[in-house]
């Protein structure tokens, strides 16, 4: 993860307390309390035989808390002194943790609750650089461990050191073999089921969103600057920095799954999570266990930006994952980094924001997640078919909405693969669901979909489906990667198929509330300039501003932050109403600056990039108040907005 989350942060979601409340029906959230004197910044998190959760913290501590589901749980400092450990596993009396610069053991030989023996399993060069974190282990059944080391950061992901940017399998005796790279900033690492190994991605250079990505011994996930190392001893991989880069530049234009499918070693994801919609910093993995509510044996997968975790129900097609991210639960009071299941199905998340900030405003903590035993009304799995998919319920539906193709809507779209900073969606269709075919039970849709396409993310809404009772879902959209699509018999759509149109994105807005020139009609200029600048912490550089009403104004804003952001003057009192039409843009919130065509909105500025500024004039309002401004990025008006007041 990037100190700031750079560009990354700025998008994502302004939670929805009615969300919120409703994902509380069926998921309550709830703290474990901590002594006001400990900072806990969690870094990772694990249970021991006897059932204590241990946490180790950033700043180098490792705590055991006993009785942890208490009102009033024990808090006993099992060690301190290591350098930002990033992860945490128990294994017959012993802690393992990866830290800066190794991989090391932990044990309590005497029995006082300390531990007393420390040991060096295995360690890797440094480059003295603020970004070179390494994260777990993961702990094998054969009784290997993964860890998975973060480039460091120069202006752009680099891999300053030997075997940054790589997943590495360490044994228990400290022998090492390097396992993949391509790793830009893994901060998650898991497995599903079946025991295949997956990490979470954040957006970055060559990584247009986030996502997950299945890997196998000798696989490059995408981030070309591990390749350095592609040459040395023991290297799984012949693929070279130099080619790869070559062929990005020499392609004109190219997808992650494009290049795989034309490259041996390169491994596309297996699900993308939308940048701003499905989070912006994902983080650890966990398989739901029986007894967690309707979804056993899928995966929740962390944000740490969002503050929330997703769900993901993959399937293999033609021999590789893909699969379906949804959100899940919202409204952890910090950035959730690690996620810890305790003997009695209540998931413990371990959270932090120092640095990394989050829509949770807490500076760290620890909360505990427990099924409420209801369940909610949701696409419990979606399934590929030769010509569209496969829906299946957790409740039975109203067979008239669920039945009807005008319940549902289908985008599909994809992301570059290049050396820029994230990626906008691109190529962009509206599909058409020309049938639905619904099980006799209601419990199961089937949607045929004109034109699918491989190597695509398919946004799959269920707006208009209701449950028997009459609820929509919880959750109405999906977003399934398809990289692979099923064989099979399809039914030709022709007749029934209406041509999507590609959906233009733009960033130059053009609006009557965004007029960049100085109307002819001033011909005195403008009565008052104003200059608002931005900065890091998602604020503006002034609380307010205080102009006549009626006044002719020239606004000038100044992005210097790392960070997009936009102004937008609104009514007294709808600040969050603005911004909550901002978030519901989904897709279309980048093309359309995250400007929701409301008569709220009185002017704007354009979206602007990190480094740039824009000029609007408009005329202030003629009643006096107190009005605002305010930056509708997903998730940055909860606290980037002023007071724009308006007096005789």
């Amino acid at each position: 993860m990037r100190l700031l989350n750079i560009i990354c942060f700025g998008i994502c979601f302004w939670l929805s307390n009615g969300l919120v409340a409703q994902e509380s029906k069926y998921y309550t959230i709830s703290d474990v309390n901590i002594p006001d004197e400990l900072v806990l910044e969690v870094g990772g998190l694990a249970f021991d035989k006897e059932g204590s959760l241990m946490a180790c913290t950033r700043r180098g501590e490792v705590w055991q808390i006993k009785n942890p589901k208490s009102n009033s749980p024990k808090f006993y400092r099992y060690f301190a002194g290591l350098h930002e450990p990033l992860g945490l596993a128990y294994r017959d009396g012993s802690y393992y943790m990866a830290q800066r610069g190794e991989l090391t053991k932990l044990t309590d030989t005497d029995g006082d609750g300390k531990a007393d023996e420390y040991e060096t399993i295995y360690n890797w060069p440094l480059a003295a650089n603020y970004h070179e974190y390494a994260y777990g282990p993961v702990i094998l059944p054969d009784g290997n461990m993964l860890v998975n080391l973060n480039l460091q950061w120069i202006g752009r992901g680099a891999s300053l050191s030997k075997w940054a940017g790589w997943m590495l399998m360490i044994s228990p005796e400290g022998e090492m073999t390097p396992i993949a790279t391509g790793l830009r900033s893994p901060a998650g690492l898991g497995l599903n089921k079946n025991g295949d190994i997956f990490y979470t991605e954040n957006q970055g250079d060559w990584v247009g969103s986030g996502r997950m990505t299945h890997l196998e011994k000798g696989d490059f996930a995408g981030h070309v600057e591990g390749l350095k190392w592609s040459g040395e001893r023991g290297s799984p991989i012949e693929l070279t920095m130099e080619g790869v880069m070559a062929d990005v530049k020499n392609s004109g234009g190219t997808t992650l799954y494009d290049y795989a499918q034309k490259t041996k070693g390169v491994k596309a994801p297996s699900v993308w999570f939308p940048h701003t919609i499905l989070g912006i910093s994902t983080s650890d993995i966990e398989i739901i266990p029986e007894g967690f509510g309707p979804f056993e044996g899928q995966l929740l997968v962390g944000d740490q930006g969002h503050s929330k975790l997703m769900r993901v129900y993959q399937e293999k097609v033609n021999g590789g994952y893909q699969g379906i991210a949804f959100n899940f639960v919202e409204g952890f009071s910090s950035g959730l980094l690690r996620t810890e299941w305790g003997p009695d199905n209540t998931l413990y998340v371990g959270m932090t924001n120092r640095g990394w900030a989050s829509t949770g405003k807490k500076k760290f903590g620890i909360q505990r997640l427990n099924w409420t035993g209801q369940i909610p009304f949701e696409m419990k799995t979606v399934s590929a078919k030769p010509d569209g998919f496969e829906i299946v319920f957790t409740q039975p539906t109203n067979k008239r909405t669920a039945a009807n193709p005008d319940s549902y809507s289908i985008t599909d779209f994809n992301y570059n693969y290049h050396h820029i900073y994230g990626s906008d969606p691109i190529d962009q269709e509206e599909r058409t669901i020309f049938k639905v075919d619904l099980s006799q039970d209601g419990l199961t849709a089937r949607l045929y979909v004109e034109g699918m396409r491989e190597g695509f993310v398919y946004e799959i809404k269920g707006q208009g489906v209701r449950n028997s009772a009459g609820a929509s879902l919880l959750h109405e959209v999906g977003y399934y990667t398809l990289n692979s699509i099923p064989n099979g018999e399809k039914i030709d759509g022709s007749d029934h198929a209406i041509h999507a149109a590609t959906i233009m994105n733009s960033v130059d807005l053009k609006s009557d509330k965004r007029i960049t020139t100085m109307p002819g009609s001033w011909l005195n200029g403008a009565d008052e300039e104003i200059n608002i600048g931005t900065k890091a912490g998602m604020l503006f550089d002034k609380k307010s501003v205080t102009v006549k009403a009626g006044s002719k104004i020239k606004l000038v804003l100044n992005n210097p932050d790392d960070m997009m952001h936009n102004l937008l003057i609104v009514k007294p009192g709808t600040v969050n109403i603005v911004a909550d039409m901002a978030n519901k843009l989904g897709l279309q919130g980048q093309a359309m600056g995250f400007v929701p065509d409301s008569d709220n909105v009185l002017a704007h500025t354009n979206l602007l990039e990190p480094g740039s500024s824009d000029v609007i004039y408009f005329v202030a309002p003629a009643e006096p108040g107190e009005y605002s401004y305010v930056c509708t990025f997903p998730a940055h008006a909860a606290t980037m907005k002023g007071i724009f007041k308006v007096v005789e």
